[in-house]
Parts: structure tokens; C-alpha cells; sequence
């Protein structure tokens, strides 16, 4: 396992590729609608797994949906995409690690959420045109609550659960940016998706593919306003779990501890390569 200065130094690294990547825009954009998509994947198994469930009324409903999400999250990771709600902490850490530049980042994040948005919208429409979430089937059912869940929650409401979602979806790519083993990574990345599935908080990104099916199937609560509201409230508040409660919390977290001289401790301190000094807590 890195430990926490070597995974802050890693996430650093990536952050600085991000930035370089934008100098091919077009590149850029296929990346960034490729993961965007890939969550859509994740709203589509949501609603036809947990349809027929939540039709039934069984209290499974939300814990069989949370497990099944995390499929999206390990998609973006293992096949590779650009996703904003992971930018935000690996941005900040860079940013906090001087390795790119405060306004720059800015610039890759809103980058990275217009081509989400895109993918989201492309992948939204090709599930909409087959019919397989259509009024009727267990799948629009499901599709046409949670959008309707969503139009009615509040403003706060919205920006506290994009917070908590965030904490718990940064959570699931830095613990897998520690790990080395592919199945110990897409273990944890599961858990953590499980976590904020089941308990209701919300993903900008989902919300995008969300919003966009309700608005192709002429949804109760789907229009564009009410996607930008959704889209500005939640993004928000996952930038501040994802940015600061995850990425700045450990970039602060990796600075240098002071070290206890003791007979036989290395200066490493750590089991397994870890070389965070044996620090006073």
C-alpha cells in the first residue's frame, strides 16, 4: 500500500497529465464523454435492477441498487475516463501540491463537467430510443420516481447530499490509488458506491443521465431548469466533499509529521514499502 505523502505525490502527477491532456482537446472530450457514459451505465442498472423491486415494494430495493452501481465506478477506472466528481480531489491536490496552477484547474474542471454532460446526454438518448426504460416497464417506473425524488428536494437538501456523496465516492478512488491489488481496488470502490447509493446522496454526473432520460421521455419534474438547478447545487456540494473534506484534507494530512527517536525504528516507520515516519498523534 503508498502511503499517504506518495499517494498525495501520485495524485499530484495525474493531475499535472490532466492539465496536459486539455492541449488536445479533442482527445480530451472523448475522454470526458467516454466516463460520462459510463456512469449512465450505472443510472441504467439502477433502474432495471431495482425496478422490479421497487414495483414490489421490497425494502431491498435501495441496498440491491447500491450494489450494483458501483459497476459504473469501476468502469471509469478500469477502462479509463475523465470524471469531474474524482477531478475534484485530484485537482485540489495538485493544486495544493504546486504541480498545476489554482486557475488551470478551474479551467480542466469545467472542461471535464461539459463533457460528462455531453456523454451523459448521448448515452441518455441511444437507452431512451430502446425502449428498455420505457413507461410501463418496471424501469421507467423506477426512472420516473427518482426523478421526481430529485425535483422536489430542496436547495440545501441537494447541496448536502452532493457533499456526502462526493466524501464517499473520492474516498472509493483514493483508497484504490493506495491500494495495488486490482481486486482489492474494485472491492473498495463497490463498498464505497454502495454506501452513497443506498443512502440517497447525489452524483452530479448520474443526475446528468438522470435528468436527461426524463427530459427525452417528457418526465413530472424533468426540465431543463430544473437539470440546471440539480447540476449547479449538486456540483457544488461535490466539490466541496470531493475538493476539500478528501482532497485537501489529505494533501494537508500528507505534510511531514515530527518523528520519534526510539532504538530500532527505522526511519521508514511503516510495514510493507509505507514510508510515513512513526509520527506523535
Amino acid at each position: 500500500m503508498l502511503s499517504i505523502p506518495d499517494a498525495v505525490d501520485a495524485q499530484a502527477v495525474a493531475a499535472h497529465h490532466k492539465v496536459e491532456l486539455m492541449t488536445t482537446p479533442g482527445v480530451y472530450l472523448v475522454r470526458t464523454m467516454l466516463a460520462g457514459a459510463y456512469i449512465g451505465i450505472g443510472v441504467l442498472i439502477m433502474a432495471t435492477a431495482g425496478g422490479p423491486l421497487f414495483v414490489a415494494a421490497s425494502p431491498f430495493t435501495p441496498l440491491v441498487q447500491g450494489l450494483v452501481f458501483g459497476v459504473a465506478l469501476t468502469i471509469v477506472v478500469v477502462a479509463g475516463g475523465e470524471l469531474a466528481t474524482s477531478a475534484m480531489m485530484i485537482l485540489t491536490q495538485g493544486a495544493i501540491r504546486g504541480a498545476i496552477g489554482w486557475g488551470r484547474a478551474a479551467v480542466v474542471l469545467l472542461a471535464c463537467m461539459a463533457g460528462n454532460l455531453v456523454g451523459a446526454m448521448v448515452f441518455a438518448f441511444l437507452v431512451h430510443v430502446s425502449g428498455v426504460l420505457a413507461p410501463g416497464t418496471a424501469g421507467g417506473t423506477v426512472l420516473a420516481s427518482m426523478v421526481e425524488h430529485k425535483a422536489h428536494e430542496t436547495s440545501v437538501q441537494l447541496l448536502v447530499r452532493g457533499i456526502l456523496c462526493n466524501v464517499l465516492v473520492c474516498l472509493a478512488i483514493w483508497c484504490a490509488a493506495r491500494l495495488r491489488s486490482e481486486g482489492a481496488k474494485i472491492a473498495v470502490i463497490f463498498a464505497c458506491v454502495m454506501v452513497f447509493i443506498t443512502s440517497g446522496f447525489e452524483h452530479v454526473v448520474a443526475n446528468m443521465t438522470t435528468f436527461s432520460l426524463g427530459l427525452y421521455g417528457s418526465l413530472p419534474g424533468a426540465t431543463v431548469a430544473e437539470m440546471a438547478r440539480n447540476i449547479a447545487l449538486v456540483g457544488l456540494g461535490n466539490l466541496i466533499g470531493g475538493g476539500i473534506l478528501v482532497g485537501a484534507a489529505y494533501a494537508y494530512g500528507s505534510r511531514p509529521a515530527r518523528t520519534l527517536e526510539q532504538p530500532g525504528v527505522s526511519d521508514s516507520g511503516a510495514l510493507h514499502g509505507d514510508r510515513e515516519p512513526l509520527a506523535i498523534r
